[in-house]
């Protein structure tokens, strides 16, 4: 008797199963760690909007030299953030990437100068020292656009102190992260944006292997309005979302998270959608990699991007 109760009860109370989630599990690997320039996706997990779109997203921090293409490539991600010019380079070594969402309509690199120079162009820039990441397509970029005859052009070290101490010392920079952290230390930067050089790649774009895109439509398109979703409310009001990120990226204060996201606002917004792309911007960017040597021949823009369309 006792234990058909026990079986009873085992059956009632032991044996029930945990509620599954009715949510489809995906990944999203950055490109850096949580800063402003992710915002629409961390608000887009915190307003809810994946979860309306029946996604539950697990969203992986960056540093640097992350290969964020590599890892969608092998699938150990479903989505990534690279710029613009990394698809062009990655179709162009026949690697099945593809961008689905511009974060930034306008590339936020640019090169920083101390403003008591008074230079008025970056071609005026021929004296001192210029940092830069080797290999950058930017940089390789502005060197063969302006020469720099009498610059000093060394490897870009990834921080400001140099700056700090040397009058005569230019660099590239993020207009959300170098020229802020300058100011906050009591010097002012004049930015030459890339924008102005005629170099101007989508920035913080999203992409997935372009099987992927294919075989899991349903699942980019839920990713994409989420996204876009997360995008319009961060703009409208970010400071929740930078605090979120502020406790994930202690190296930012929340101040400087908050004016990251007003710096970047017009970068973002452009002229269009949110995160829209364009065949024309692909088209260039792949003659100006082209152009530099970087890659033989532009990949088939029509093939490194793709839009949603009804």
């Amino acid at each position: 008797m006792r234990v058909a109760i026990l079986c009873v009860l085992l059956a009632v109370f032991g044996c029930k199963k945990a509620p599954q989630s009715n949510l489809q599990k995906t990944r999203i690997q950055l490109n850096w760690v949580p800063e402003p320039e992710f915002g629409g996706i961390y608000a887009a997990r915190e307003i809810g909007a994946f979860q309306r779109q029946g996604l539950e997203v697990e969203i992986l921090a960056g540093a640097a030299g992350t290969p964020v293409i590599q890892i969608v490539a092998s699938g150990q991600a479903d989505f990534g953030v690279v710029g613009a010019d990394d698809v062009v380079l990655a179709r162009a070594r026949g690697i099945d990437i593809v961008a689905v969402f511009a974060s930034f309509q306008h590339s936020p690199l640019g090169v920083m100068v101390h403003k008591d120079r008074g230079l008025e162009k970056l071609e005026d820039l021929k004296s001192g020292t210029l940092a830069i990441e080797p290999g950058l397509p930017f940089g390789q970029w502005i060197k063969k656009k302006y020469g720099f005859a009498g610059v000093t052009i060394v490897p870009y070290d990834g921080g400001v102190a140099k700056f700090l101490t040397d009058p005569l010392y230019a660099q590239q920079c993020y207009v959300t992260a170098e020229p802020i952290a300058v100011r906050r230390r009591g010097k002012e930067a004049k930015v030459f944006a890339a924008r102005e050089t005629g170099f101007d790649p989508y920035a913080n774009v999203i992409v997935i292997k372009g099987g992927t895109l294919k075989a899991r439509m349903p699942l980019v398109r839920a990713f994409i309005a989420a996204t876009a979703e997360g995008w319009k409310s961060y703009l409208e009001s970010p400071r929740a979302t930078n605090a979120v990120m502020a406790k994930l990226n202690t190296g930012m204060d929340l101040d400087t998270f908050d004016e990251a996201a007003r710096t970047q606002e017009p970068l973002v917004r452009g002229e269009g959608a949110l995160g829209a792309m364009t065949e024309a911007r692909f088209k260039e960017l792949g003659e100006q990699l082209t152009e530099l040597g970087t890659i033989p021949k532009p990949p088939l823009a029509s093939d490194c991007y793709w839009e949603p369309r009804p």
